[in-house]
């Protein structure tokens, strides 16, 4: 059977914080896909739209407290936001060597490799005390174990941090119009902002017991500033590339 429950704090945070992060990925996805749905288009915008269906999916299981529908819809909620940053490594990649060399078969298979990894997250659920625990204990609040994080981060950083740190800078060695670089910057500070807002995800989830005051004042420093740079995070990549690119 499945009950229902959301304190003040869990829906301010789901429904109201991350509600302004739907609000503003969406309209940016909106603007991109716009004028032109030509495959850079949609790659740009995917970094938008997928943790947008992770916040949808979040909004749904935030008020159930059936424990395996929780663990399983917070997996797809995770890989909603986890997957995003895999679109900003195929993105460099063709804006580096063009779509005549990074086929759409290769733009498959890097997609399709980074999600076989993500999806190993899925595993975790079935290894007790190795992966995701939701409960009343933690006020239903997702609490990490330690190897659940260090997979995640791993994944995160060597699939996709480095790989689009390496590949955005390689790209602003390129140019030499100083708008050109301007832009640019805003596109590497933005992408940096949304990184650190998901690292600080990974870290809160750890460390951060819900079901203490310290805890639950974490979190929500946490939730407040990770906020601020979402939303700070997603426009400046959008002011950089996102105007370029939606014509």
């Amino acid at each position: 059977m499945v009950y229902f429950q959301l304190t003040l704090g869990r829906f301010l945070t789901v429904y109201i914080a991350q509600g302004v992060i739907l609000v503003a990925f969406l309209y940016l996805a909106i603007r991109i896909l716009q004028r032109d749905r030509k495959r850079l288009n949609v790659i740009f915008a995917s970094l938008y739209i997928s943790p947008a269906i992770g916040v949808l999916i979040n909004f749904i299981y935030a008020p159930l407290t059936d424990i395996p529908i929780v663990l399983l819809l917070n997996f797809f909620t995770n890989f909603g936001f986890f997957y995003a940053p895999i679109f900003i490594v195929v993105f460099d990649l063709i804006l580096l060597k063009s779509e005549k060399v990074i086929l759409t078969s290769k733009q498959m298979i890097i997609l399709i490799i980074y999600g076989i990894a993500m999806f190993g997250m899925l595993f975790f659920i079935f290894l007790p005390g190795f992966g995701v625990t939701i409960n009343e204990e933690t006020n239903w609040s997702p609490v990490w174990s330690l190897p659940f994080f260090i997979y995640v981060a791993l994944v995160e950083t060597i699939g996709a941090l480095i790989p689009s740190l390496y590949f955005s800078f390689q790209i602003y060695k390129k140019f030499e119009d100083e708008v050109l670089k301007k832009k640019w910057r805003f596109f590497i500070f933005g992408f940096i902002a949304l990184m650190t807002f998901m690292y600080a995800i990974f870290i809160s989830n750890t460390l951060a017991n819900p079901a203490t005051s310290n805890g639950s004042t974490f979190r929500l420093i946490i939730g407040v500033v990770g906020l601020i740079l979402a939303i700070l995070g997603g426009f400046l990549m959008y002011s950089g590339v996102g105007k370029q690119i939606e014509k």
